[in-house]
């Protein structure tokens, strides 16, 4: 079940997850307020959300581009 769920964060982008994880609340209820947000605002707080997944990735890609070279 363990595995079912991080690939389910990992192909969500987790940025729910990962928001959770810096204000240290738990993710299920970072998820639940989203979906009130994203009802409330018409859908507006999806901008958010791919930016956020942009970010994420684009950080990833530069800490893995640095491991590479070996800084």
């Amino acid at each position: 079940m363990e595995l079912l769920r991080r690939k389910l964060e990992r192909s969500a982008f987790g940025v729910c997850a990962w928001l959770a994880d810096k204000m240290g609340i738990p993710r299920s209820r970072v998820r639940i307020y989203f979906i009130y947000l994203s009802c409330l605002s018409l859908g507006s707080s999806l901008l958010f959300y791919f930016f956020a997944a942009f970010w994420l990735n684009v950080r990833e890609y530069i800490r893995e581009g640095r491991r590479q070279m070996g800084l």
